[in-house]
């Protein structure tokens, strides 16, 4: 039988909250006045930090959360929230017995903004009712809708992902310059993944070449020194010939490259 919380009239109850970051890095923290360890994870005392009110509902309309904290805190980097760490991870929130330990998840989402003012942060939270928001049904498109060596697309990502070293930085052109057995050519529309240096874990879109360094969607605005390893990934254009010349995978394209635009709708027959 599952606990039955707030039943008695003095309870040993705190709030806890973890984060799953993007890049790997999970934190746990809680309102208690020591760390507390359970589900595998050390949930630091952060009494500057505190959930807000979370709304549940029966009904189809997202739930709303907000954690609000200080960036003082040894765990949270001011530095990390600049850079994107925390967009996009996923939090779970509940209630712990600090002295059984017990625990029960009251919300899951994942951090849909950071705003920041001064020394303190707050985050707004994005429920999984989010998902029911978007249209599951694919419009037609000439290209294919896939992610690359993603659902849909079939390709093995291993296949396409190679070790690379840093081998030179151009800040000017927010370019870098990376030594490994990949082509650049193969790179644009891909990913690089940084396994050393400031942007660890983090991934970055290739935009495009300037000669031969690669070009991020990112600004890169931490110094980054010669020799940091990272994953690149190569890229897709996502149309047909591509699919078909390149990657030997049209069977699973998923776009109608022949299929007739709106200005058909427009045309009319002309005597021959």
């Amino acid at each position: 039988m599952s606990r039955i919380w707030f039943s008695q009239p003095l309870e040993t109850v705190a709030t806890w909250w973890r984060i799953d970051r993007r890049d790997g890095v999970s934190l746990g923290f809680t309102t208690h006045d020591a760390d507390l360890w359970f589900d595998a994870l050390l949930h630091r005392s952060a009494p500057g930090m505190k959930p807000a009110a979370i709304r549940r509902s029966t009904g189809f309309d997202a739930d709303s959360a907000e954690v609000d904290g200080a960036i003082a805190h040894d765990s949270i980097a001011e530095a990390d929230l600049v850079a994107g760490r925390y967009d996009g991870a996923r939090v779970a929130v509940g209630l712990v017995d600090w002295q059984t330990l017990e625990f029960t998840a009251i919300y899951a989402g994942s951090i849909g903004g950071v705003t920041q003012d001064s020394n303190r942060f707050s985050a707004q939270l994005v429920s999984r009712k989010g998902d029911l928001a978007r249209d599951p049904v694919p419009r037609t498109s000439p290209c294919c809708r896939a992610d690359f060596c993603g659902q849909g697309c079939g390709l093995s990502a291993a296949r396409f992902t190679h070790e690379a070293v840093l081998a030179s930085f151009d800040p000017g052109q927010n370019a870098v310059t990376m030594a490994g057995d990949v082509a650049a050519s193969l790179l644009p529309g891909g990913q690089i993944r940084w396994l050393d240096g400031p942007y660890a874990g983090l991934a970055m879109t290739i935009a495009g070449l300037a000669g031969d360094g690669l070009v991020l969607d990112r600004p890169l605005d931490l110094p980054l020194a010669a020799g940091l390893r990272a994953q690149l990934r190569e890229g897709c254009d996502h149309t047909l010939a591509t699919c078909a010349a390149r990657f030997g995978n049209a069977l699973n394209f998923r776009g109608e490259p022949f299929l007739p635009g709106n200005d058909m709708v427009i045309r009319y027959g002309l005597p021959s």
